[in-house]
């Protein structure tokens, strides 16, 4: 399991066997699995601009037919690739996390995300500069990492509801994004740079939380002071009327 580095530690490690670490992809069981495993294959040697619907059922061995029956656009393939990461984080146990602080649940939870996409680097590489130099892209993947944030934050037992948990999916989707920069150079077995990284964004985000918790506080304060004076407003005049 890996675990938040403790301040005196200068080279945090995980916990976690590198055999975790490293998980091995699966052979794909379906036309479908086929396809998200070609598109990946694809996106790891070319840009996701490049990558074409012919290419992608090449690659798969399927036909352009079975291709356009599963999916109906490369994003479409991204999506259910991130939707099956997200299906592999969840299934993990995290029963032994349960009485821990929520940002160590965070760390935990983020840093099996990570592992889940070990064999996936160079895709996530090639997608990230794509996402640099392609704003509308950048947006589209904005929305798709904010709703898989939302299941994140639901797997370290936080609230993801309502207004405050979709900005804090957003500022989770952001560091997130942030950690994945040097988590894509970071050839550590021990992963303790990511770690590293990751630990410093959660304590910046941390505190965001409590700025927004102060921010969401003071409307609420103001509407029960306005209600409490327009109680005894009211009252008042009702006194003068008797």
């Amino acid at each position: 399991m890996a675990r938040r580095p403790t301040r005196k530690s200068a080279r945090p490690r995980s916990t976690r066997p590198q055999s975790a670490q490293r998980p091995a992809a699966s052979t794909p069981s379906s036309d479908r699995d086929k396809i998200i495993a070609a598109f990946l294959a694809l996106l790891a040697e070319k840009p996701f601009e490049a990558i074409g619907f012919a290419d992608i059922a090449g690659r798969a061995g399927v036909s352009l037919v079975k291709l356009r029956g599963e999916f109906s656009s490369t994003l479409a393939i991204l999506a259910a690739h991130i939707k099956a990461t997200d299906r592999a984080v969840l299934a993990a146990d995290l029963s032994d996390m349960a009485e821990e602080p929520e940002r160590e649940r965070l760390f935990d939870v983020l840093m099996r995300r990570l592992e889940a996409l070990a064999p996936h680097r160079e895709a996530v590489r090639s997608l990230l500069r794509s996402a640099r130099r392609d704003p509308p892209l950048a947006l589209a993947l904005n929305g798709l990492a904010v709703r898989s944030q939302q299941w994140m934050l639901a797997a370290a037992g936080m609230s993801a509801s309502g207004p405050r948990g979709i900005i804090r999916a957003q500022g989770l989707a952001v560091l997130f994004g942030s950690v994945l920069r040097t988590w894509i150079d970071d050839e550590d077995p021990g992963q303790a740079r990511t770690m590293a990284a990751l630990d410093r964004a959660l304590a910046r985000g941390q505190r965001f939380a409590g700025f927004l918790d102060d921010l969401c506080y003071i409307p609420s304060r103001i509407c029960r002071l306005r209600g409490g004076r327009r109680r005894r407003h009211d009252d008042s005049e009702e006194s003068a009327a008797a």
